[in-house]
Parts: C-alpha cells; structure tokens; sequence
C-alpha cells in the first residue's frame, strides 16, 4: 500500500486532507500533511517533510510546480521509494487514495490522469444581449431613401 503525502502552501494541504477523510474515512492512515507557512525557510521546510515521511512507498502530492513546496518535495524525492507529482487537486487526490493499493509507477500515472482528465469547462458563455433583426431586405419599397 502506498501512502500519500500532501504538501502545499497553507491551508490546502490541511483541507485537502480533510476532504480525502469526508470522502474516503477509511484511507486516513495512510494520509499525511503538510501546509507550507508563508515565511517558512525551504531548509526548514525539507526537516519538516523529512520526519513526516513515512517509511514505505510514498506519493507526494505537491500543489505548484517550481513553488517551495514543489522544491522541497524534490529534494526528498529518490525516484524510487517517493515520488512527487505537481498539480494538486481533489480529483487527483480522490484518485489516488482509490489507488493507493496499485504500484507506486502505476499510482502516479493515475494521480496525473484523474488531475488532468477533471479539468474541463462545464458551463457555455452566456448568451450576449443582441436584439435579432430580420436580415436586410433587398426589396425597392423597404428603401425609402432611395431617389
């Protein structure tokens, strides 16, 4: 079983969990967190990840890639034993935690699959205010102007 590890600028990383346990209560042991304080230093932020690491398989969960928590996710990461996907969000969380039981390579693939497949826009501009106009006659007795 791979365990998940969320880590992103504060709170989302605390609310993230929070969801992940209304949806799936069962899948909190496997659930770790860590929100990112603004002013964190990453040195401090790394000592932080590191004695929240679990010792098996982890998936690291990181909100923006190239920010602090992304980084410091990197610097932890062996390629192995931990792995990091960047773009944190419910679907892909939802996603992983369905499954956590899979592999850690095929877990990954999922996590970005359902974060990327559950963009979508789900709603049409609205409609501009234009009043319809019949389309322009070309009959000689709806041009008054004319000489």
């Amino acid at each position: 079983m791979v365990d998940l590890l969320l880590l992103a600028h504060a709170p989302l990383a605390s609310a993230c969990a929070a969801v992940a346990a209304h949806a799936f209560p069962e899948a909190a042991s496997r659930l770790r967190w860590v929100d990112v304080a603004p002013q964190e230093d990453m040195d401090a932020v790394v000592a932080r990840l590191r004695n929240t690491l679990p010792d098996g398989e982890t998936l690291i969960l990181a909100d923006v890639f190239g920010a602090t928590p992304c980084n410091a996710a990197l610097r932890v990461a062996d390629g192995s034993r931990v792995r990091v996907v960047a773009g944190l969000n419910v679907p892909m969380l939802w996603r992983s935690l369905c499954y956590a039981h899979e592999p850690l390579d095929l877990l990954v693939a999922r996590a970005v699959e359902g974060g990327a497949q559950c963009v979508m826009q789900v709603s049409t501009p609205r409609p501009q205010n234009q009043s319809l106009q019949s389309p322009p006659s070309h009959d000689q007795r709806d041009h008054r102007h004319q000489q």
